[in-house]
């Protein structure tokens, strides 16, 4: 079956992603440039190996990364179907190049002179931001990604899990490779900033909670939230465990202000009442920001 939508060229939405792909593969090239390679970081991926084969052998990154993303990226279509469509090829492409054009400027001299751990914090932010914006762009970083998806494919195991095998085989291969500890130490730093950076790129940084609350008192505190915080809400119904009683549950989403006022009405009215506070990483719908507009971005 076909995973690839097609976009219209030369279109708004067009330019958006091809935009959105060429600022991210640039951040994503000037993180393994001047933060993460001069230290001989490897941060898993097909980027990592390149590293370790750079310092080894001399072999230059970009080049590196290409020729070994190229025949991957073939054997995943075959393998997997055409999950792999211009933008991605595009994108590891551009990351290529733009790789090499800054080394063979910078030489990979660091950016921040003898502080690993500083550039291994800021390269996996550079690194994280970047490949955001290329997901933004509805394109896969390919590399060692596609490897995990075909050993998915085939043992049925947790794609998430094999991702960070794969990663961490690569981060243990660099520890072989150069022989000191630090190096995977900085390593895993870096790809536990790339994650979190990526999130935040893909999610936005967002400071609403969603609140699931159970009262007596239900009728006042879901006034007091349509009223005064001037938001919405959804009564659920529920059961007590212990006695069967039937229960209001209230589902709804505030933000960090408005929970704290939240909070201290409730604890005026009903201070028995159960509350559960969570954070809220996305939130489409009415009030907030539409899904299509998520999927217009």
């Amino acid at each position: 079956m076909p995973f690839l939508q097609k976009e219209q060229l030369f279109t708004k939405k067009w330019f958006i992603s091809y935009s959105f792909i060429l600022v991210g593969t640039f951040l994503v090239s000037a993180g393994y440039v001047y933060f993460i390679t001069p230290y001989k970081i490897v941060p898993g991926g097909i980027y990592g190996i390149s590293i370790v084969l750079h310092h080894l052998f001399g072999t230059p990154v970009g080049l590196t990364a290409l020729l070994f993303n190229i025949p991957l990226t073939i054997i995943g279509t075959r393998v997997l179907g055409p999950r792999f469509g211009t933008k991605t090829v595009v994108g590891f492409v551009l990351t290529s190049v733009f790789v090499d054009v800054l080394s063979y400027f910078s030489k990979f001299e660091p950016l921040v002179e003898s502080d690993p751990l500083l550039s291994s914090v800021f390269g996996g932010a550079l690194v994280g931001a970047g490949v955001g914006m290329i997901f933004k762009s509805k394109a896969t970083s390919g590399g060692s990604d596609v490897i995990a998806m075909i050993i998915a494919r085939y043992t049925r195991l947790p794609l998430g899990q094999l991702m960070m095998a794969v990663d961490s085989l690569i981060v243990l291969v660099g520890f072989v490779a150069f022989g000191d500890w630090r190096i995977p130490l900085y390593s895993w730093i870096t790809i536990f900033v790339m994650g979190k950076t990526i999130d935040t790129v893909l999610s936005g940084v967002n400071y609403e909670k969603t609140i699931f609350i159970v009262s007596d008192k239900h009728q006042e505190i879901r006034d007091k939230i349509i009223n005064d915080l001037n938001r919405g809400g959804t009564f659920l119904q529920g059961e007590g465990m212990f006695n069967g009683q039937e229960k209001k549950v209230i589902f709804t989403v505030v933000n960090r202000r408005e929970l704290a006022m939240l909070e201290e009405f409730i604890n005026k009215i009903d201070p028995k009442a159960f509350l559960t506070i969570m954070d809220a990483h996305e939130i489409l719908g009415q009030g907030f920001k539409s899904l299509h507009d998520k999927l217009e971005d």
